[in-house]
C-alpha cells in the first residue's frame, strides 16, 4: 500500500469511528470505574482507551460496511456524522476493527471476573449484532433502539462490575435512566434517515412506526429518564435537568411527517452539541461527588 493510500485509509477509519461520539462510550466507563475505585490505575487507562477508539471503530466501522447501500442515499454520510466507505475499504475496515479490538479485549477479560467478562461479551456482541448480516439487530424495530442503548450503557456496567461496585437502588435508577436516554437518542437519530433507509430497504424503529410516533417515543423516554433521576436526590436533580435539554431538542419535531423527516437533522446536530455540554456538567457533578 502506498503512503498516500495508507493516509487515505487512516483518514477513512478515523471518520468511520465517529470521533464526535468517542466520549459517549469512553466517559461512561471512565466515570463509573473512577467513582467506584477512586483511583486511576492500569485497568482504568486500558479500559478508557478501549472504549474511546477501538470500540467505536468496531461499532461504527462495521455499521458503515454493511450499510453501504443505504449510506449511498444518505446526504449525512461522508463527514463527521459517518463515513461513506467505498467498497475497496470494506475489508480493511473490518480487519482494522479486529486488530484494534482483540488486544484490549484479551487484557480486559484477563483482569476481570467471570461476571465482568460476561458483561463485556454482551457489550461486544451488541456491537457486532447491530450490523452484521445474519443478525442485523438494527433492522429489528424496538430491538434496534435497545441494542443501540446497550452500546453506551454496557461500558458503564462493565466498569461497575469490574470495580466491584455495590448495585444500590439509586445506582439501578441511574443506569435505567441512562438506558432510557440511549433508547431515546437512537430513536430520534433514526428519524432523519427514514427516506434513505426505506430506499435502501432497511427497517428501523422510525421506518416502521413513522417519524411522528418515533419522536414522541423519544420525548417520553427522555422525560421518564429525568423523573427517575429526581428520585435519587441531590445531585441527581441536576442530572435530571439535563434530560429537559434533550427533550427540548426533540420537542419541535413531535409532529414531523415522514416526508419531512430529513429536517430532524437540525435537531440531531443540536443533540451532538448538547452531548458535550452535558458531559461537562456530569463531570462537575462527579468531581463534587468524589470530593464530598
Amino acid at each position: 500500500m502506498t503512503t498516500v493510500g495508507s493516509v487515505n485509509t487512516l483518514r477513512t477509519l478515523f471518520v468511520s469511528s465517529r470521533p464526535l461520539s468517542w466520549v459517549n462510550t469512553a466517559f461512561p466507563f471512565a466515570a463509573a470505574y473512577f467513582v467506584t475505585t477512586r483511583h486511576i490505575d492500569a485497568v482504568f487507562i486500558v479500559g478508557t482507551l478501549y472504549f474511546l477508539i477501538p470500540y467505536n471503530l468496531a461499532m461504527y466501522g462495521i455499521n458503515d460496511v454493511f450499510d453501504y447501500e443505504s449510506d449511498l442515499r444518505n446526504p449525512r454520510k461522508g463527514g463527521v456524522e459517518g463515513a461513506l466507505l467505498p467498497p475497496q475499504q470494506h475489508r480493511r475496515t473490518l480487519i482494522a476493527a479486529i486488530v484494534t479490538n482483540v488486544p484490549f479485549l484479551l487484557v480486559l477479560f484477563a483482569v476481570g471476573s467471570p461476571l465482568s467478562g460476561l458483561v463485556l461479551a454482551v457489550s461486544v456482541f451488541a456491537v457486532v449484532a447491530y450490523s452484521v448480516v445474519g443478525l442485523r439487530f438494527k433492522e429489528r424495530p424496538i430491538i434496534d433502539s435497545l441494542t443501540s442503548s446497550t452500546h453506551f450503557v454496557s461500558p458503564a456496567v462493565f466498569a461497575l462490575v469490574l470495580a466491584g461496585a455495590s448495585f444500590t437502588p439509586a445506582l439501578w435508577a441511574i443506569l435505567t435512566a441512562f438506558f432510557l436516554w440511549g433508547i431515546a437518542s437512537h430513536a430520534f437519530g433514526a428519524v432523519q434517515d427514514i427516506a434513505a433507509d426505506r430506499e435502501g430497504g432497511i427497517s428501523s424503529i422510525a421506518t416502521v412506526i413513522g417519524g411522528r410516533a418515533t419522536v414522541r417515543l423519544a420525548l417520553g423516554a427522555y422525560l421518564l429518564a429525568g423523573l427517575l433521576l429526581l428520585f435519587i436526590g441531590f445531585p441527581g436533580a441536576i442530572a435530571a435537568a439535563l434530560t429537559v435539554a434533550y427533550a427540548g431538542i426533540v420537542w419541535p419535531f413531535r409532529s414531523i411527517s415522514d416526508a419531512r423527516a430529513e429536517t430532524a437533522n437540525r435537531g440531531w446536530r443540536r443533540f451532538l452539541f448538547v452531548n458535550f455540554a452535558s458531559g461537562f456538567v456530569v463531570t462537575m457533578i462527579l468531581i463534587w461527588y468524589c470530593t464530598h
